[in-house]
């Protein structure tokens, strides 16, 4: 159970880094949202490269490029293995502009 929470907490803080507005590209919430997860689904150095350079970010948010399944990973594994509906929020949201410092001017 433990690695079914950290991994839910791992992707809360990885989609909350990179909810910022250099990202954004003019994308619906949800559309911002499920391109941020595939950049996440990506790997590590796609992930880091991102972080450090916005431009990266372009061809997924260009090309939606989308990886929505991977929201709904810890829910389903949590059920899983419990058989019980997940019912827990992770530390950060990663709802789209959730991340303030990140939209901030």
């Amino acid at each position: 159970m433990l690695l079914v929470i950290g991994f839910a907490e791992q992707l809360s803080w990885a989609l909350y880094r990179l909810d910022r507005k250099e990202y954004g590209h003019d994308l619906s919430d949800d559309a911002f949202l499920y391109t941020r997860a595939a950049v996440v689904a990506v790997g590590r150095t796609e992930f880091d490269s991102v972080l450090q350079d916005p431009s990266v970010f372009t061809p997924y948010a260009t090309d939606l490029i989308w990886a929505e399944p991977l929201l709904y990973t810890p829910d389903r594994a949590y059920k899983r293995i419990t058989g019980e509906e997940w019912d827990r929020d992770t530390r950060y949201t990663y709802e789209s502009c959730s991340n303030t410092g990140g939209w901030a001017d």
